[in-house]
């Protein structure tokens, strides 16, 4: 669930940031509510649980991790997450895609007005999922995405809403989203 999640987020930037001609590079912070079955929404609360619980030493850990794909983690409110992440301006001028994050694939249509709809499938955790971004202004857009997954066995769905709201220009210690190695 917590790969998913990240991946979800980390799908979610880089999607936002491939329309170039209206984003700003920078630094990024990314929002999103998860909502779904009973046992999807207290797998969600665990995750939110065990980030909370950590000792400092295994906070640094997962920091440090996420560092290295580019997002640095904030707690978000009920059944929420937060995230930032640097998008440079190369990486929004290229208007790619490399949120095929892990095991997973990301596709995107081409943006009709301010709307772009996006798919991804993942092979591990097995799921897949829909949404589509509807761009505000070149500091902020949202999304939502429904997502199909299997928890202990059981398929289950899950819809997100998100927000992604530019901060500064200067990334400071966050740094820019890596793509996949080939």
């Amino acid at each position: 669930m917590k790969r998913v999640f990240l991946g979800m987020l980390v799908a979610g930037a880089v999607a936002s940031g491939a329309s170039a001609q209206t984003l700003k590079p920078g630094l990024w912070e990314l929002t999103s509510q998860m909502t779904g079955s009973a046992e999807a929404e207290k797998s969600q609360a665990q995750f939110q649980k065990n980030m909370a619980s950590m000792s400092p030493e295994q906070r640094k850990k997962m920091e440090e991790a996420m560092a290295k794909h580019g997002m640095k983690m904030m707690p978000g409110g009920p059944g929420g997450m937060s995230a930032q992440m640097c998008l440079t301006k190369e990486m929004v001028e290229r208007d790619e895609l490399p949120a095929q994050h892990g095991s997973c694939k990301t596709t995107r249509q081409p943006r009709s007005g301010n709307t772009m709809k996006f798919a991804f499938e993942c092979a591990n955790p097995p799921s897949s999922g829909d949404g589509v971004y509807t761009f505000v202004s070149p500091e902020a857009y949202t999304v939502k995405m429904n997502m199909k997954m299997s928890m202990k066995g059981k398929p289950e769905t899950m819809a997100m809403d998100g927000s992604g709201k530019w901060l500064p220009a200067d990334c400071g210690s966050v740094k820019p989203l890596q793509p996949p190695a080939k």
